[in-house]
């Protein structure tokens, strides 16, 4: 794994910044954009530019590459996967818990019409 998702020395240090840190942000992203109703679109854009501050994170602490578009990419995928499960759990708790009388959960990500 070491050299296609990572290049640190240590995967404790790749899943701690990326994971960890990042994907806590991405989901707090994720969450805010579903919050305020915000299109998929916005919350790509923004986890696109996560991805380049967490790339710009592991060049400046862990001394990566800064300008690698395999790393770039690799972080950016794990980030965006995050985001996007935490803007759809926050959606579907929105729609079943404003809109209950048309609504209701068929699952975490999901709901689906009453009737």
């Amino acid at each position: 794994m070491q050299g296609i998702l990572y290049e640190e020395t240590s995967v404790l240090s790749f899943l701690f910044l990326t994971v960890v840190l990042g994907g806590g942000t991405a989901w707090m992203t994720g969450r805010a954009c579903a919050r305020t109703w915000k299109p998929v679109a916005v919350l790509i854009l923004y986890v696109l530019l996560l991805g380049a501050a967490v790339r710009f994170i592991h060049y400046a602490v862990f001394g990566g590459t800064l300008l690698s578009a395999q790393y770039y990419i690799a972080d950016t995928i794990i980030l965006m996967i995050i985001g996007l499960v935490a803007f759809r759990f926050t959606r579907t708790d929105q729609m079943v818990s404003q809109y209950y009388w048309l609504y209701t959960r068929s699952g975490p990500l999901s709901w689906r019409e009453i009737g």
